[in-house]
């Protein structure tokens, strides 16, 4: 039997012989073991130890077999238990089953009794686990939470992705505009062909533009071949622009043919090379501000906001919180089921999120390595605090300097050495702090001398 050296198996039985003949067997098969003598002792460690099996006896005095199972189940661990007695009978065996128990053997059980056992048990989670995933992309597109305004987003990602329209999503940093993105191509009939993401804001103008429209061999220097442009890779596809605001101006006219005739030309070519692609675009500024401060043509705005989707901020949405901390636990323990106390959920739920589920994921991320593989508890979230708003000046004080710009850049880099404290000089993290892209962060470090 091949199994990863990494699996921990909880045995629970009332009789040390039996613990002992069982940490052996299990021993051998390359599992490492912890043992409890009764229900109550395994309950304590299932809180405080991931564990990916329960090898459970079904009777024991004070907390026996079934009555563990069901606290189990309470608590939303949803780890395989296997149960084992000497005392057989058809009603205890429905029972343990009705509770999600995966198998239930008689004793005595040989080695290869229990390994064929275990063996399926595993075969069936690690299928329980694939199947679950690939459900949820399809259904959900990994946008998860069962509040009204979740339900909302799911229903109107349902209404457009059957069409070729045009999406325009906003919402702040963090919400999720990627994973709607996704979901709208899964659910589409472009579902076969490449989802091609491009974030704007991470490149110089120069090199976006040769990676959206590509380029041909000595169109600059530097060009030693020709390159397929994102646009072309997406043909038959979707492409998704983040952070779109942030594209300069000459490239969002070139956008904007793109969009009316469909068509590109790679740079330094003059042949036109007609596409059929989907384009989704999302910004975490509004739009109405965009245009404003001219980071948005008004024109190309209205030829993207086709269909809007407006996503909601985490703190909006706090019962939702749940579901996404178990999911990203999951997902990013993998097959160990991680418990998170009743006081850390509460703990989640009263945080304000600025980062919204991106922070969410991250702190979480965080939290099972400070937890050594033990429960989540509030001590493993250590959660941080926007900078504060800068209190406003008394009606009465003087102003010695009525110079505005210098005001303002006082004030930006006082924010920006704040956020840049909080998060250990990461400015990913600042920015995601601060509600600004990435690079706006960089150019404000290197204009201010924040980094000198």
């Amino acid at each position: 039997m091949s199994v990863k050296a990494a699996r921990n198996v909880l045995i629970v039985d009332d009789e040390a012989s039996m613990r002992r003949v069982l940490e052996i067997m299990l021993a051998r098969m390359n599992f490492r073991t912890w043992a409890a003598a009764d229900g109550v002792e395994a309950f304590r460690l299932l809180q405080e130890q991931a564990f990916d099996l329960v090898v459970s006896d079904l009777r024991m005095p004070g907390m026996d077999g079934i009555e563990l199972l069901r606290r189990l189940r309470e608590l939303g661990l949803t780890l395989p238990v296997i149960m084992m007695t000497a005392h057989g009978s058809i009603e205890s065996a429905i029972e343990a089953m009705r509770l999600g128990a995966c198998d239930y053997l008689l004793r005595p059980f040989d080695v290869e009794t229990l390994e064929l056992a275990m063996r399926r048990v595993f075969a069936q989670s690690d299928l329980l686990r694939r199947n679950a995933f690939l459900s949820e992309q399809a259904e959900g597109g990994g946008y998860l939470g069962d509040s009204a305004a979740s339900r909302a987003v799911r229903q109107r990602i349902a209404q457009v992705a059957p069409t070729q329209a045009t999406v325009l999503i906003t919402g702040e940093t963090g919400t999720g505009k990627e994973v709607a993105a996704r979901a709208i191509h899964r659910a589409s009939p472009r579902r076969d062909a490449l989802f091609v993401p491009i974030n704007c804001a991470a490149l110089p103008a120069d090199i976006l533009e040769s990676e959206l429209f590509g380029h041909e061999k000595g169109a600059f220097t530097g060009a030693l071949r020709e390159r397929v442009g994102k646009f072309e890779l997406a043909d038959g596809g979707t492409i998704f622009l983040d952070e779109i605001t942030e594209m300069p101006a000459p490239l969002q006219a070139k956008l904007l043919r793109v969009l009316q005739e469909g068509t590109v030309e790679r740079v330094g070519s003059n042949r036109t090379l007609t596409l059929d692609l989907r384009v989704i675009a999302a910004t975490n500024r509004k739009p109405a501000d965009a245009i404003r401060e001219q980071r948005l043509r008004e024109d190309l705005y209205y030829r993207l906001n086709v269909f809007a989707l407006d996503l909601p901020p985490l703190r909006q949405r706090p019962e939702d919180i749940e579901a996404l901390a178990r999911h990203f636990v999951a997902e990013l323990a993998g097959a160990r089921a991680v418990p998170i106390t009743p006081a850390a959920l509460a703990h989640l739920r009263a945080y304000a999120w600025p980062g919204n589920v991106r922070e969410l994921r991250n702190l979480l991320e965080r939290a099972l390595v400070l937890s050594g593989g033990g429960a989540l508890d509030v001590a493993h979230f250590p959660l941080d605090t926007p900078p504060a708003v800068a209190a406003p000046a008394a009606a009465d004080a003087e102003l010695t300097d009525l110079d505005l710009d210098h005001a303002v850049a006082a004030v930006e880099a006082r924010y920006i050495r704040e956020a840049l404290r909080r998060s250990g000089g990461n400015k990913t993290r600042a920015a995601t702090l601060l509600n600004v892209s990435e690079r706006t962060i960089w150019n404000k470090v290197k204009r201010y001398g924040i980094d000198d």
